[in-house]
């Protein structure tokens, strides 16, 4: 509809944000975005080439491509970002555009997709050891399903006071840390020690602030992954549930394409 009212012929961006089950348009550009090549290898279809055609004249009748492709597994896009060449710098993600790339998983199965989008953006996922969470209250209810999954999996678990009670009233097995106000050894020391293998942090608001980007900024100078969002985190828990059934395999793009 944007398209139709102005009058673009050929790809157009749109960036949108959501809050609070609002949704904004940011910007309308017509132009393409990464995400067509993304696209493009997801469904086997030179979208950019489709494009530019259609640009000179030609109808998506003309080319044959009038029907949604719908391919029979899970592509994942995952940012790369260069945080670990800037020591200190707190990764929480905004509207600005950080990431300098992009990664691609492909797999039937989506946890799959996502432990290979993940080592292809350098993320190496700990298949045992020590997983801190921390998240602010309104996630707290959402992050007991995925933290029962994760000690299932074999994960030892540590969470600071308010995401501890959380848990341990739901029956999982929790470990209590201070916060870095509540004294030593607190979530820093720990993640400056490389006694944390994988974070999973949602902000919180002004106050915890400075805790969290200390968490963050000590866990890119350690090397430890850190997850700051819900639907990161249940992303992640699916990729480490993957993990430990080690069903991975490689399959190269045109494979995948002779499927659809």
């Amino acid at each position: 509809l944007m398209a139709l009212e102005l009058g673009v012929v050929g790809l157009m961006n749109v960036q949108f944000a959501v809050k609070e089950d609002r949704v904004y348009v940011l910007e309308v550009n017509p132009r393409a975005s990464r995400t067509v090549p993304f696209v493009s290898k997801a469904i086997g279809v030179p979208l950019a080439k489709l494009a530019a055609k259609v640009m000179t004249g030609m109808t998506l009748a003309e080319l044959g491509f009038t029907e949604e492709i719908t391919p029979p597994y899970f592509s994942v896009k995952v940012p790369v970002f260069p945080f670990n060449k800037f020591p200190g710098i707190d990764i929480m993600l905004s509207p600005e555009m950080r990431s300098t790339g992009e990664v691609m998983g492909i797999d039937t199965d989506l946890g799959n997709a996502f432990v290979k989008a993940y080592l292809a953006a350098g993320i190496k996922l700990p298949k045992a050891g020590r997983i801190l969470l921390t998240v602010k209250r309104g996630d707290k209810r959402a992050i007991v399903a995925e933290a029962r999954t994760l000690v299932a999996l074999g994960y030892e678990l540590l969470a600071t006071e308010g995401t501890y009670r959380a848990l341990h009233a739901n029956g999982i097995a929790v470990e209590r840390v201070n916060k870095v106000h509540e004294g030593r050894p607190h979530i820093v020391d720990l993640v400056k020690n490389r006694e944390i293998d994988l974070i999973l942090n949602t902000p919180y608001g002004r106050v915890q602030r400075v805790d969290d980007s200390n968490i963050r900024a000590s866990a890119v100078s350690a090397g430890i992954p850190c997850i700051t969002t819900l639907a990161g985190i249940r992303a992640v828990v699916s990729a480490l549930t993957a993990l430990h059934r080690d069903t991975q395999r490689v399959c190269s793009l045109q494979e995948h394409h002779k499927r659809l």
